[in-house]
């Protein structure tokens, strides 16, 4: 009877071996099988996705085969691996191994928006609307609301989101990237806060980034942010306006057409800085680091004035009468290829 009962346990001891090995067979040829992808194709991975179901999918889509060995594989294998939602990029050749690879890293695509130096927040929200790839939730929200969502309530947006390129991949919410943005100019600004010339006359961060946008929309030429921004403080501080067309030109909104005239300079406006004395209430433009820099470390000098000369750079005068000299070489004998700044990719050519 024992040696039965030993005969018995053998031959199933042999037999769990075969099936394992079996199993084993069929796993790794799962594993090394390629992909059914003739061409470069993404898939997705949705929020909240598991491994099993996506593998399901995808055999159902006829990508892959054996889904049933592929989800054993990752159960036994890879269990508590997070899986990241987003897309992932296939190609002619790869396995279901490499495809498992790719989970394992995390390799999903990515994208990139990039937010320009002067745009306005109409423009930011332009940008993330044509984004396909986001996921949409701000869309009919105002202003008000945005910042409410953000945390920000009673918050002005113009100016608050730090110019600059963020990645983001399928999936992710046009909420999320603004949060990205908004936290970015916190941090740039708390840091060149603390780094400030003694000098600047500002009271709060926010009064320099105001000053920055300034800057930002008077010039795209790096060497002159710092003594824009001498001009704008040193008329701050003898009681002068600033009478900055780009800030006319932002209180004017949807009425600019590309023509600042004489009129529209004296229209009533919270924006209009040749009629209200110091800084507007809000920037009017989106900001990077160079132009934060520069309205914190203006340059020393006596200049009061300046004019474009049509080719992106301007003229600083000290003096009323050394700036007609230059209004009437550069302002009055404009060329036909006279701009105000450097031609930059999506930003607004203002006059001077």
């Amino acid at each position: 009877m024992k040696q039965k009962i030993l005969l018995f346990l053998q031959s199933l001891l042999l037999l769990v071996g075969l099936l394992l090995a079996l199993a084993g067979w069929l796993q790794r040829g799962a594993l090394e099988r390629p992909l059914q992808v003739s061409a470069e194709q993404l898939i997705e991975v949705p929020v909240g996705a598991t491994p099993g179901g996506v593998l399901n999918r995808l055999q159902r889509e006829q990508v892959l085969q054996d889904a049933f060995w592929l989800r054993l594989y990752w159960r036994f294998n890879l269990q508590g691996q997070a899986l990241h939602s987003g897309e992932y990029r296939l190609t002619a050749g790869m396995t279901a191994a490499d495809l498992l690879a790719l989970w394992q890293r995390g390799e999903v695509v990515q994208y990139n928006l990039a937010l320009i130096e002067g745009w306005s927040f109409k423009q930011v929200r332009a940008a993330l609307a044509a984004q396909d790839k986001l996921s949409q939730s701000v869309a009919g929200l105002s202003n008000e609301q945005l910042m409410a969502k953000l945390g920000r309530p009673g918050e002005n947006p113009e100016g608050r989101f730090f110019a600059d390129t963020y990645r983001y991949v399928r999936g992710m919410g046009d909420i999320d990237l603004l949060k990205q943005a908004l936290t970015r100019m916190d941090q740039v600004l708390a840091q060149q806060w603390a780094e400030r010339d003694p000098s600047v006359p500002y009271s709060e961060p926010y009064q320099a980034l105001i000053m920055a946008s300034l800057i930002e929309k008077e010039t795209g030429v790096p060497a002159e942010r710092d003594e824009i921004a001498g001009v704008f403080l040193r008329r701050l501080k003898i009681g002068m306006l600033l009478q900055t067309d780009p800030t006319v030109i932002y209180g004017m909104g949807e009425r600019y057409t590309g023509n600042l005239t004489r009129a529209n300079l004296r229209e009533p406006s919270a924006y209009n800085t040749y009629l209200n004395p110091g800084l507007p209430p809000s920037p009017i433009a989106l900001v990077g680091r160079a132009a934060i820099y520069a309205a914190l470390h203006p340059k020393a000098g006596k200049s009061l004035y300046f004019v474009a000369r049509g080719d992106g750079s301007h003229v600083f005068s000290a003096d009323l009468e050394a700036h007609n000299r230059a209004v009437f070489e550069y302002q009055l004998k404009r060329r036909a290829d006279y701009r105000s700044s450097p031609a930059k990719p999506d930003s607004q050519k203002d006059s001077q």
